[in-house]
């Protein structure tokens, strides 16, 4: 079997309350991480809420970045999502915990567009 990407959940908790509503260091995390996976930056877009918060995404080549923060509950919901293998999605990690403070860090990997290496006996008729 062959997955088309790497999905990679963080779940980050016990943040630095105020980086975590700073969206241009938030931003600037993002970047760095895209810098670190080896990934080329197409485009982002983020957004600070009212009273807190802050919701954003970087468009690599390879795919993307995003993240959602509650900084009222010291929490940062990560997604590094990558196709190919230029890149290594693993490699953001460590920074992004660094640079948001999480004193709680976990995260898991899903295989995305997992596609059967043969299509054998599936002709289309």
């Amino acid at each position: 079997m062959n997955a088309l990407g790497r999905h990679l959940l963080l779940e980050l908790k016990n943040c630095d309350l105020e980086v975590l509503n700073d969206l241009d260091y938030v931003r600037d995390c993002l970047h760095d991480a895209a810098e670190q996976i080896g990934a080329t930056v197409v485009n982002d877009a983020f957004y600070r809420f009212s009273p807190h918060g802050i919701s954003g995404v970087v468009i690599i080549s390879e795919s993307h970045l995003c993240i959602h923060t509650w900084p009222e509950h010291g929490y940062a919901a990560v997604d590094v999502f990558t196709c190919g293998d230029s890149v290594e999605p693993e490699r953001a990690v460590k920074p992004l915990v660094e640079k948001l403070g999480s004193k709680d860090p976990s995260f898991i990997e899903l295989k995305r567009g997992i596609l059967p290496e043969s299509r054998v006996g599936c002709e289309s008729k």
